[in-house]
């Protein structure tokens, strides 16, 4: 097992998070920490390169998200993730895997990974399937659950598949939707879609229609302003990092 350079990073900021790589070949372990130290506010706490290395690096390093191979030496991936919990660890552990059969995913989803990459691939994979596990991990962190729409949401958002993270619906542009961006996370307090609208140039409803899916990924909240009549404003407030935007396929 390889720790970090110089051990322990002390001075590291308290909203790191820290990954433990875990994979046979040691070349490719060693380019996977490069990966993972290129992505803002991951570093790498450890290497290992066994099962039974992996287990006592989390004992020891109690990282938060274990990048885990499943062809280890002396033990198959996933039998190593019970063997964790039973030991009372609950950090995340993400699949990084040449393992194509359908098996094997279906037994990483029932083991609660938080997500399956498929060897080989490149930094730019790595890196949107990690800043979308440091947001979701954000909002399970920071979740208030005042009824069942907050419960689905977390989940949602838990459970949404990486082929889908940042895709924006049909109709709907990537130009447009970082406008209402910057005009949302620009805006001090709350901002309602007809002024979003006025804003940036576009009408109500399609202010009120890009609102609403930054609402739905998770990057804003929403609160009901009550007025003397009628029905109350919807209100959107920026909670967080963005996915990575891309049109929708044809």
């Amino acid at each position: 097992m390889n720790g970090a350079p110089g051990g322990s990073d002390t001075s590291a900021t308290s909203d790191a998070i820290g990954v433990l790589v875990v994979d046979d070949d040691f070349m490719v372990a060693r380019v996977h920490r490069t990966f993972v130290e290129r992505v803002e506010r991951f570093r790498v706490m450890g290497v290992a390169h066994t099962g039974e290395q992996a287990a006592r690096a989390v004992d020891e390093l109690r990282p938060d998200l274990v990048l885990l191979d499943l062809y280890l030496p002396d033990v198959f991936g996933l039998d190593l993730i019970p063997r964790l919990r039973a030991a009372g660890h609950d950090c995340d552990v993400m699949v990084i895997s040449a393992a194509r059969e359908a098996d094997t995913v279906r037994g990483a989803v029932r083991h609660g990974v938080v997500d399956y990459l498929l060897k080989p691939f490149e930094f730019e994979e790595l890196r949107a399937r990690l800043e979308r596990y440091a947001q979701q991990r954000g909002r399970l962190l920071a979740a208030v659950v005042r009824g069942q729409a907050d419960v689905d949401r977390v989940l949602a958002g838990a459970s949404g598949p990486a082929s889908t993270a940042g895709v924006l619906p049909k109709g709907m542009s990537v130009e447009t939707a970082e406008l209402v961006d910057r005009a949302l996370r620009g805006t001090e307090g709350t901002l309602s879609a007809a002024e979003c609208a006025t804003s940036v140039g576009i009408s109500r409803v399609s202010a009120r229609r890009y609102l609403e899916y930054f609402h739905t990924i998770g990057s804003a909240e929403v609160s009901l302003r009550y007025g003397v009549t009628g029905r109350p404003e919807r209100r959107y407030r920026f909670c967080g990092q963005p996915a990575r935007l891309r049109p929708a396929q044809p």
